[in-house]
């Protein structure tokens, strides 16, 4: 699979409706919750974007997922995208996914082609609606790390993530004490779950329908 290709397919998929709601349903956890798919979102909610960043490397294309590090949140330790919250400075949420990975995983924004945006996605434990934003860089970026918001950047191989084997199923424990029944998909020996697989599998749809 070659950039070039991956770009092609999905400027082809920003023609057609996004399929949403019906690839985040797969990757859900359980028991739904259905304020996620709740039209338009909550009101009031935060703003967020986060990016998903496709370059080059000698055997295919990649894009970074990043591991939080430990601290007192409801994201602690997790894998997702680089990105964060839109900042009042900002003109448009693909303009926060930018300025935050760079500040993240220290790209050049200004090196990123912007493809569009997936589908935005609420999330109840923070009361923020995320936008991913679509974008790639003709090289591959060297990643600078900022400590305090990032522990580890998995590079992670596009083709992999097709692969129906990275996806699996665990028992989970929420904050609140809850038991979710999740989908992940299994990176590296991370579970990527919630917002962000469910991201991911939207991506992997628009793929799979211009694959055939």
């Amino acid at each position: 699979m070659h950039l070039d290709l991956v770009v092609k397919w999905l400027q082809e998929a920003s023609l057609h409706p996004l399929p949403g709601k019906e690839s985040h349903l797969r990757m859900s956890p359980l028991p739904v919750d259905v304020r996620r798919f709740v039209q338009p979102a909550p009101v009031p909610h935060k703003k967020s974007g986060v990016l998903l960043l496709f370059y080059p490397r000698a055997d295919g294309v990649y894009f970074p997922l990043i591991k939080r590090p430990s601290y007192t949140g409801v994201h602690s330790d997790q894998v997702g995208l680089p990105g964060g919250k839109a900042e009042p400075d900002d003109p448009d949420i693909i303009r926060t996914a930018l300025r935050e990975a760079e500040e993240e995983i220290g790209i050049d924004a200004g090196k990123v082609t912007v493809l569009g945006t997936l589908s935005d996605l609420y999330i109840p434990s923070s009361s923020y609606v995320v936008t991913p934003v679509l974008g790639y860089m003709k090289e591959a970026p060297s990643f600078v790390p900022d400590s305090r918001e990032v522990s580890k950047i998995l590079e992670t191989q596009l083709t992999a993530l097709v692969n129906p084997s990275l996806k699996k199923q665990t028992r989970l424990k929420a904050g609140n004490g809850l038991e979710l029944y999740t989908p992940y998909f299994d990176v590296y020996g991370e579970v990527v779950w919630g917002a962000t697989a469910m991201i991911l599998n939207e991506l992997i749809d628009l793929l799979d329908q211009n694959r055939k």
